[in-house]
């Protein structure tokens, strides 16, 4: 085909024994130029269907794409004129073979093909082509040697003239073509390039940029100049993005959910017409679910796949090295060998080396990324499910199970996309590796092979075992996380009955029983450690020990031995993987599980309420209803039949828990509809009883979502009475509320609510009692100006619950509910007249003889003027919301209104804190301090030993392998079998121990502990004010998040970082004294090394840090929704809030994408100086080799292969650990935040008996709210005898909520002194203090536990106490009724029983401790009428000899108070009998005539 004699001459004394090798003629001309031409010719078919599908625009015609095409056709020129002229001398009968027509040819052709693609990809908008960079370095590759021998050879007569030309035209150009596809393209026309600021530089960059992630460069840079801000993240990509991935997902799993309702169809059609049945039940068994798997695999199956193949190459080149060493081995056995062969050896090593690295890279490149992608759907998924999901759903899971559905298990698939691939991976290599040994050692690799094999249950069984300790832990940590919620959220009721070391107990017994099974896993741990770091050795160890004894004519030598070494540690990673795949594979099908169930749980039915505008009169109408809150319990409501008219106000009316709520909720379609139809005309908004606040300003919460309007808002302001309150606020409608509300008063809370149900301008109200919260006179202004028949609403259908009966006469119409069933519904004078129970109620309850209808029309007008005026006068001062964090210490002087504008606005809620820069030294000290000092240095010893037994057996092994050389046999087998045995084992043992003292000091000398318990410690102890400006879930976040990092993360970091330190220190040991010329080498890459990890590090450490703090929001925002899925629902912002959310992920996966590339980037450098140490060790190796042993060369190459994977793992940990070592840092933050006085002063304890009369005494007292702020009470003296009854009333924001918060010590006093028989208050210690006065609160609180648990937390009192106390505040019925009695168990918060109902066991709580001091805080804001008196008749009876005060809504009740103390301003304005008080006509009578009580 080339002609024989041209390849006569091609033996191997041509090309490798010879000091000027070359190659023959004919496979330069045949192979060399078709190499790329085959590989462009295989690739490109592929390569067009890529660009097919994915166009990104084209790109203008530039010069550099001119040039490209110019060459490219000259090119082809070239190449064709090679052809003719072969041609040419055909003609002149000079024979030639074949060879000469096909190459140009075939070149030609390819040239042509590459000039298409330049076009092609410029026509699909690719910036910078992969493909042909590559096929023209592979060109320019091959060129070289015929570029080499033309030169040397032409001096010989027979050169032809124009191939000799032609052939340095076709490389110039190659080599020009190479140069130029290095440079990009400019972005494709309208791209998201041109019009995004911030865009990442990836999408522009090169192809040689994206293989080395060189774009990543200028963020690493800027990180280390200067900590990075969020401003300085790039956007997300693209398809990264939520509003891409997450609809891919959700279709997939649309797809799903309906193929299995086929199928169930299906199966149920087979089942009726099969006879055999048992067949089909095993059948419908698999059938029944919906996969969720397979809608991930199907929405991020493909993207993950291409990260596959790369995977596959990379398996493939590993192999590559130790053959390459066993050349190098036999290359310096001969000593006659050529030096260019061993050279050309040393740098093969680093190109494979190179290759491999880069190749690698994109593979985790492509994993992570998918990662990403999977939890952006998996939360996004969740996100929009939960809002979706039916009661009874919810109840199933609580809030913190699915904040943990999000945050730990879509963070579990996320972790296992890095690793899925070794699933293929791991046996591929086994078996290459396996094959390999074979050819090398033969049989007696069987040996080592039943080692590992025998290894593999070991792992599993430890896998198994730390599988099942982590569910136990993690059950631990739920129960734990849920206790310190509930802790949180009812952290003011805590303080206010001292009860904070009860639930601080009950938190450490369960982080004791999780600190137990934390012990267990690190012993485990410790086992499996040594299990891998010995299984190599072991399997070494007992292959050469056969190989050498089975025969006598077996002999080790070096070439054996060292690439038998380097292949047994190819197989260490995929043998230890394998097992920990297979247990994250098990941990996330546990998770799968979960996602795929809570993605399973019913929805609620949109159609189940009628919402289609049928032409009825009737605005709303349920007719035959019967509704339950879940599918099996029984009915609350039932045979509901309810009309109400367009444009009509109906009150709903009855007894605490008769089922009013859920009448509310019904409508709204949240309950299960099991017979009868609803339909609602029109769009709907929605008061709930207690109102939902979003962490937002107030305007936002107004707004909801709605386009500001100037005028209508202000109106709604005004009708809602909320403008005075916004004056007081810092940042009036701007201000800032924080989580739950928490800054505003209750009463402010419904009134925001209340207002944005009035801007949403629906045409149907729900209104469930919105006026409970609000004092009298103010719910009367609401009434009139909002709901009432000449209100703001007038004209829309109105739904309101109340227990106010002053507003009755105005309805028209009223529905009575007794026991979830409608007693009776008419008018108010029907209903008197049909003198049933609705009268029965009136008459025992009316408030003297109802007004004439034109007196309340006076009274109206007059009451409307008034308010006017006491408005204008008031200026009052709501302590709740000057619970700013005001930067500005005293305003001084008062601003003029203008510059009261420009005041900025502060932010209650500060933006989490994160620490810049460096970690501080002190924090790791904190930590070896914790673990103990001398044990961290015992621990440090220990791992140096290891290293250096390690060191010391691969020495041995290779003097043992220069035995070979000397006699060529092996005499002293046993002792030399019996050494390495010895120092391998040892070495075993010690990674055991070390490991073993390092689990010891992670729980023993408990960091973990102590860290833990300080924290608790210091939350409970903080002031209240400490809560009001942290949110729950940032607190939440320090509980979980952290103390986990602190419990398992960082001692894991430290073991892997004390192993990867010690085992880089041995490889530059073990080269340097082989060959000390690696020393000179070794400094320059150690300055690059430490260049590389400063920038990654302090790049990374930032990425994380903004990563977690852009966490938190997404989980709080989350939580915020779930508690407010009714409201969301109900106004229809489905998707308004989904969006939010998915920003906010948004948000946190831009912070999070960087710090995966930023691992890359770091991978391929440091690798890159990994590539280096190997290519120096073999080039020393080759130039000392007259001085070397063979079996030292084996050792120093050997030990240079193993280094990359150390020095890359070594920064990883670092920055790990940096990044990690924070969280002792902000656990440490928390610990020492400011607390409150001390719990109990020993030597000023109280009697035991104290208060024995209840004297309470105010001296000239003041107080505010903060440092900083203005008085919120002002010189207060008042001395109220004991058995007093107070009753405390005032405007919003006149401080009546203070003067409690003053006697139980929430404020502390600025000035003056609170007396309590004698005592002074602010000398006891608190819990003293609290525990002797009682309050009923505002907001009744109950914790998840039993009823009794809610009680009597310490167990103080006996069960016929606590059911004497139930009888008292009429509970006993309902709570004999239930099946558990008091162990009743309360869900979260208490959702299970009405607000009524909790608002009694509050009562309960106060009449079983039965102080001398009594205080009500607004306590029967909830309650109706009827219930209301029970409270008010017990605990006139019940705390006849008290103390009482009273914070007063409805005056009738304090009417008959002992005194009455009007607050105004923070100042006493009257305190006098009521009777007196009302002579007086001052702001008390103003009040009572507001009431109708005058």
């Amino acid at each position: 085909y080339c002609v024989k004699s041209q390849c006569s001459a091609s033996d191997s004394n041509f090309t490798k024994h010879t000091n000027l090798p070359d190659l023959p003629a004919c496979f330069q001309l045949s192979v060399l130029p078709w190499a790329p031409c085959i590989f462009l010719w295989l690739t490109s078919p592929f390569y067009i269907l890529y660009l097919k599908m994915n166009n990104r625009g084209y790109i203008m015609m530039s010069i550099l794409n001119r040039i490209k095409t110019v060459l490219g056709l000259i090119l082809w020129i070239v190449c064709w004129t090679d052809l003719f002229s072969s041609f040419h001398e055909m003609s002149q009968n000079q024979f030639k073979p074949p060879v000469y027509f096909v190459t140009p040819l075939v070149l030609g052709m390819t040239m042509l093909l590459a000039t298409f693609l330049i076009q092609y990809e410029r026509l699909k908008g690719v910036q910078s082509s992969g493909v042909l960079f590559i096929f023209w370095t592979i060109s320019v590759l091959f060129a070289i040697v015929p570029f080499r021998s033309k030169i040397m050879n032409a001096s010989q007569a027979e050169v032809s003239v124009l191939r000799f030309t032609t052939f340095y035209i076709y490389f110039g150009l190659t080599l020009l073509q190479l140069i130029l596809s290095c440079f990009n393209e400019k972005p494709p026309h309208f791209s998201s390039v041109v019009t995004d600021p911030n865009v990442c530089p990836e999408t522009t960059a090169g192809f040689i940029s994206k293989m080395t992630f060189w774009w990543f460069t200028s963020m690493a840079i800027k990180g280390y100049k200067s900590p990075l801000e969020n401003k300085d993240l790039w956007s997300l990509n693209k398809q990264d993005s939520s509003e891409l991935v997450v609809p891919n997902l959700l279709n997939e799993w649309e797809m799903e959910k309906s193929k299995a309702k086929r199928f169930k169809l299906h199966l149920l059609a087979e089942s009726e017409s099969a006879s055999r049945s048992e067949v089909l039940l095993s059948k419908r068994k698999e059938a029944r679910q919906p996969s969720f798997l397979r809608a991930l695999l199907r929405a991020f199956g493909p993207y993950f796949l291409i990260g596959s193949a790369f995977k596959l190459l990379q398996d493939l080149i590993t192999f590559v090295n130790p053959q390459l060493l066993r050349m190098l081995i036999n290359f310096t056995k001969q000593s006659q060998a050529p030096l260019w062969w061993g050279y050309s050896l040393a740098f093969l090593m680093f190109g494979a080396s190179l290759l491999q690295t880069l190749i690698l890279h994109q593979h985790f490149q492509y994993c992570f990324v998918t990662g990403m992608r999977l939890r952006t759907g998996i939360i996004g998924a969740i996100y929009r499910k939960s809002l979706v999901i039916t009661n009874e759903a919810k109840r199933s899971s609580t809030v913190g199970e699915v904040v943990n559905l999000m945050s730990v298990d879509a963070q579990r698939f996320m972790d296992l996309t890095t690793f899925l691939n070794m699933l293929w991976s791991a046996p591929l290599q086994i078996v290459l590796a396996l094959f390999f040994l074979w050819q090398n050692l033969g049989a007696s690799v069987l040996a080592g092979v039943a080692v590992m094999v025998l290894l593999i249950p070991f792992n599993a069984f430890i896998a198994m075992k730390t599988r099942t300790y982590q569910v136990e832990q993690m059950k631990y940590k739920d129960e734990r996380i849920k206790q310190m919620n509930e802790i949180l959220n009812g952290i003011k009721v805590l303080k206010l009955y001292a009860w904070e070391t009860s639930f601080q107990e009950k938190i450490l017994q369960i982080r004791q029983k999780e600190l137990n099974v934390l012990r267990k896993t690190a012993y485990l741990s410790a086992l499996s450690t040594m299990a891998w770091i010995s299984a190599p050795f072991l399997v070494a160890l007992t292959t050469f020990a056969v190989f050498v004894t089975v025969r006598e004519e077996n002999v080790l030598d070096a070439e054996k031995a060292f690439v038998s070494l380097s292949l047994f540690n190819i197989l260490r990673f995929p043998l230890n993987m394998l097992p920990q795949v297979i247990s994250s594979i098990v941990q996330a099908s546990v998770s799968l599980k979960r996602i795929q169930d809570f993605l399973s749980h019913d929805e609620l039915d949109p159609e189940s309420v009628d919402r289609r505008n049928n032409t009825s009169e009737y605005a709303v109408s349920v007719v035959n209803g019967k509704f339950s809150w879940a599918k099996q319990d029984q009915a609350i409501l039932d045979n509901i039949n309810v009309m109400v008219p367009q444009g009509s106000l109906l009150a709903v009316v009855g007894h605490v828990g008769c089922g009013k709520t859920s009448l509310v909720c019904a409508l709204l379609g949240e309950m299960e509809k099991l017979e009868g139809q609803i339909s609602i005309r029109g769009s709907v908004a929605y008061v709930p009883q207690q109102a939902w606040i979003q962490n937002a300003t107030v305007r936002d919460n107004i707004l909801f979502g709605r386009p500001y309007v100037e005028q209508k808002y202000r109106c709604v302001l005004e009708a809602c009475a909320l403008t005075p309150d916004l004056e007081v606020l810092p940042g009036g409608d701007q201000t800032e509320i924080g989580e739950k509300g928490i800054n505003l008063s209750g009463g402010q809370r419904q009134r925001v609510s209340l207002a944005r149900a009035l801007y949403s301008e629906a045409d149907v109200y729900l209104l469930d009692d919105p006026l409970s919260a609000v004092d009298a006179h103010v719910a009367k202004h609401i009434f009139d100006n909002v709901i009432g028949p000449e209100g703001a609403l007038k004209g829309k259908t109105r739904i309101l619950v109340t227990h106010g009966i002053s507003f009755l006469p105005q309805v028209d119409n009223i529905l009575v509910m007794v026991d979830g069933r409608v007693s009776e519904m008419g008018s108010y004078q029907d209903l008197l007249k049909q003198n049933g129970a609705f009268a029965e109620f009136l008459r025992n309850y009316s408030l003297e003889d109802i007004i004439e209808d034109d007196e309340i029309i006076a009274v109206r007008l007059s009451s409307v003027s008034c308010r006017q005026m006491s408005i204008m006068s008031n200026d009052p001062e709501n302590p709740k919301k000057m619970s700013r964090r005001r930067r500005c210490s005293e305003r001084k002087h008062p601003e003029s209104p203008t510059e009261k504008k420009e005041l900025k606005v502060e932010k209650l809620i500060q933006a989490e804190t994160t620490e810049t820069g460096r970690v501080k030294l002190k924090v790791y000290w904190e930590y070896a301090k914790a673990v103990g000092p001398l044990l961290s240095l015992f621990i440090c010893f220990l791992y140096g030993c290891q290293s250096a037994t390690s060191i010391g057996a691969n020495f041995w092994l290779s003097e043992w392998t220069n035995d070979a050389l000397q006699n060529g046999t092996q005499h002293r087998a046993s002792t030399r079998v019996g050494v390495y045995a010895a120092l391998g084992l040892s070495q075993g043992v010690l990674v055991m121990f070390s490991s073993f003292t390092l689990a010891l000091g992670k729980i023993q000398a408990a960091p973990a502990r102590a860290t833990h318990l300080h924290m608790l410690h210091a939350v409970l102890r903080a002031p209240q004010a400490f809560f009001e400006a942290t949110p729950s879930g940032r607190i939440l976040n320090r509980f979980s998040k952290d103390v986990d990092t602190i419990d398992s993360v960082i001692p894991d970091s430290i073991d892997i970082w004390m192993r990867t330190f010690w085992s880089t220190v041995n490889v530059l040991i073990a080269c340097s004294a082989l060959t000390p010329e690696f020393l000179v080498v070794t400094v320059p890459l150690m300055l690059l090394y430490c260049c590389v990890q400063r920038f990654y590090v302090a790049t990374s450490r930032q990425l994380k840090r903004l990563e977690s703090v852009s966490r938190s929001p997404i989980y709080s925002h989350f939580s915020e929704t779930i508690t407010g899925t009714s409201v969301i629902r109900a106004y229809g912002r489905n998707t308004a809030f989904v969006l939010l959310s998915d920003m906010k992920v948004d948000e946190n996966q831009k912070s999070y994408y960087p710090g995966i590339v930023s691992n890359r980037w770091l991978g391929v450098r440091i690798e890159f100086i990994g590539n280096c140490i190997v290519l120096f060790a073999a080039l020393f190796a080759v130039i000392g080799k007259e001085k070397l042993s063979p079996g030292l060369v084996g050792l120093s190459v050997s030990y240079a292969l193993q280094v990359t994977m150390s020095l890359n793992w070594m920064v990883r940990m670092t920055s790990d650990l940096e990044s990690n070592i924070v969280a002792v840092e902000r656990v440490k933050e928390y610990s020492e935040t400011v607390t409150e006085a001390p719990w109990i002063v020993k030597d000023k304890q109280p009697p035991p008996d104290w208060p024995p009369k209840g004297n309470v005494e105010f001296i000239d007292y003041s107080v505010r709210y903060r440092e900083g702020l203005d008085l919120v009470l002002r010189n207060i003296s008042l001395e109220v005898k004991g058995g007093e009854k107070i009753g405390i009333v005032g405007r919003t924001g006149a401080g009546k909520s203070s003067m409690t918060l003053c006697l139980f010590r929430l404020l502390e006093a600025a000035d003056g002194e609170i007396v309590i028989d004698e005592v002074k208050i602010s000398e006891i210690g608190l819990h003293d203090l609290r525990s002797k006065l009682t309050i009923i609160p505002q907001e009744p609180v109950l914790f998840s536990g039993t009823l009794r648990m809610n009680l009597d937390p310490f167990e103080k009192y006996s069960d016929e106490e606590v059911w004497k106390v139930l009888e008292l505040s009429h509970l006993k019925k309902f709570v004999s009724n239930q099946a558990s009695k008091l162990e009743l168990e309360c869900s979260e918060g208490g959702e299970n029983l009405s607000v009524g109902q909790r608002q009694l066991v509050c009562l309960a709580r106060a009449l079983l401790r039965k102080t001398r001091i009594l205080v009500l805080d607004e306590a029967t804001a909830a309650v109706d009428l009827e219930t209301d008196n029970l409270i008010q008749s017990t605990i006139r009876t019940q705390f006849e000899d008290c103390t009482v005060f009273t914070i007063a809504h409805r005056l009738n009740t304090i009417m008959d108070y002992t005194r009455v103390l009007v607050l105004d301003k923070g100042k006493i304005a009257e305190f006098d009998t009521p009777a007196n008080l009302l002579a007086q006509k001052g702001i008390f009578y103003g009040m009572a005539k507001d009431a109708g009580l005058v």
